[in-house]
């Protein structure tokens, strides 16, 4: 996909000197795919304090299990 945008040339110039990449277009993939993990990293996040276990919920016994 060609896509035309402009991008301040202090970022990028910081970015590739920053990183091993030897193209801007690879550096811009690269923040991309960083941007993604990172969005999903959050959603997860959230998700922490929001299942609730049964009061006599035995995680040792599950452990022993598996």
């Amino acid at each position: 996909m060609i896509t035309n945008f402009k991008v301040d040339e202090n970022l990028l110039k910081e970015a590739l000197a920053l990183c091993d990449h030897s193209t801007a277009d690879l550096v811009i993939e690269a923040a991309l795919r960083e941007y993604i993990q990172r969005r999903k990293q959050l959603k997860l996040l959230e998700l922490f304090g929001t299942i609730d276990y049964e009061e006599n919920y035995d995680y040792k016994q599950q452990r022993q299990i598996r």
